[in-house]
């Protein structure tokens, strides 16, 4: 087994048996074991039904090493950080986020929910694997509890917004056959919404659309109910539900990056004067609302494990990624799809005013979303470009992947650090020209092969 082809920057992901199953489970359990020192390593799973076996397997791992496992049963990501936090022990979530249903993985979190990526871990842990899977440890009797966190992880949400401030909303979520079938109601219950569900039912096999919300295919199906229902919001969530995606009542959708720069303001005003951090492929909105409230902004690289890292070692209050993530320094710095759910949610009842009204400040550039494209070779591919515009009039930055500027448009490139793809993001005035600009860079990339 080719363990680099499924241990990612900040996460485990593969296909199921070949490359995820039961053998690896139980060598990543010993392994993360060994590497955490603990006595005991929270787990948890999402819908999909090999997590049933691969955490069963993997507690039998971390059993070998003399660490017990305490057993979540199936959670959203965030619910396993938060407990991670609360338990102040290790997690290992069993998900593999918005991959298709053929696919599973491991976000790991070491105690208090501080990330575990490749510069802070996981490149042990795969060579601990590794070990383990040559010479595998003579088997124990898993040492396994379970634990009910559920409503102390509702209380923990709520306790982010003044839920005496909420009026009535209609709220039309699509939970995809994913976890915010399990988090969306209990977090809801008693407060004044109507709340309607889309694909509630826990499936992983995602019988009616991938759970992939910033694909813009997969918001069809809740832009209607929005629409037909006469709804306030949408919400739509992906696989493992740390992740949240809105539509304003109008149907129109409301990318990452202008809900990072909404819930920043409304934080900065809560918090002044404090720091939030934004992703390298957030709209150029996000710095500059940061300032006009009086922030620090810190731009940082794309994924969880890093911008933890620098929410740590920056103090941010937020933090926010064009990808629907967002990160919460009282949320044990951890990013959770449901709070900024709640925040948005606060933020309508308080100014009383449609979500199309509150986004509309932000709204200042127009953005191509995230582009994919299969190439053989996606760094070689980035490597190529970057030196072609070498000595032009761009600016170039190699924070994470190949950002180039030229003034009024902006674009960057970068492999993904989770699946075999190319991903590009393009900025600039209005629509017409982004689809040009589009044009120019993919022909470009052409040229380059």
């Amino acid at each position: 087994m080719n363990l680099s082809e499924i241990f990612k920057a900040y996460d485990i992901r593969g296909t199921v048996p070949d490359q995820v199953n039961p053998e690896l489970a139980r060598a990543l359990g010993a392994a993360v074991a060994r590497f955490v020192g603990t006595q005991e390593i929270v787990v948890a799973r999402d819908m999909r039904a090999s997590g049933v076996e691969l955490v069963a397997a993997f507690a039998e791992g971390a059993a070998t090493q003399g660490v017990a496992t305490v057993d979540l049963g199936m959670a959203s990501t965030d619910f396993l950080y938060f407990a991670a936090g609360h338990l102040d022990r290790p997690g290992a979530m069993f998900t593999a986020s918005h991959n298709p249903a053929q696919y599973n993985g491991v976000k790991l979190c070491l105690a208090g929910a501080r990330p575990i990526g490749r510069d802070t871990g996981l490149l042990e842990i795969e060579e601990l694997t590794a070990e383990f899977l040559a010479n595998p440890p003579a088997t124990v009797a898993p040492l396994t509890s379970e634990r009910d966190l559920l409503q102390a992880w509702v209380d923990h949400v709520h306790s982010f917004i003044d839920v005496t401030s909420l009026r009535p909303l209609k709220i039309v979520a699509d939970t995809a056959n994913g976890m915010g079938g399990l988090v969306v109601p209990l977090v809801m219950a008693g407060l004044p919404f109507e709340v309607e569900i889309l694909y509630p039912e826990l499936d992983g096999s995602f019988p009616n659309h991938p759970a992939d919300p910033i694909q813009e295919e997969n918001l069809v199906d809740l832009k209607a109910a929005v629409l037909e229902r006469g709804a306030d919001v949408g919400l739509a969530f992906d696989g493992d539900a740390d992740r949240v995606f809105l539509v304003d009542e109008r149907a129109e959708g409301v990318s990452g990056s202008l809900t990072t720069a909404m819930v920043a303001d409304a934080m900065l005003a809560k918090y002044p004067g404090s720091t939030v951090l934004y992703n390298c492929i957030c709209s150029k909105v996000v710095p500059e609302i940061i300032t006009a409230a009086g922030g620090t902004g810190v731009r940082t690289k794309v994924g969880h494990s890093f911008i933890k890292a620098d929410m740590e070692r920056t103090g941010a209050v937020f933090g926010g990624e064009h990808s629907g993530h967002y990160y919460y320094r009282d949320n044990f710095r951890a990013d959770s799809g449901i709070i900024t759910a709640m925040v948005v949610l606060e933020l309508m009842s308080k100014r009383n005013v449609p979500l199309s009204e509150l986004v509309a400040p932000y709204r200042v550039y127009a953005a191509s979303g995230e582009l994919n494209t299969e190439v053989a070779d996606p760094r070689g591919a980035v490597a190529a470009l970057a030196a072609h515009l070498e000595g032009t009039d761009a600016t170039l930055d190699h924070l994470d992947g190949l950002t180039v500027t030229y003034g009024d448009w902006w674009y960057n490139l970068r492999p993904s650090n989770t699946e075999p793809l190319l991903r590009l993001n393009v900025e600039a005035a209005n629509d017409a020209e982004v689809a040009r600009r589009v044009a120019e860079v993919q022909s470009l990339l052409a040229s380059l092969a």
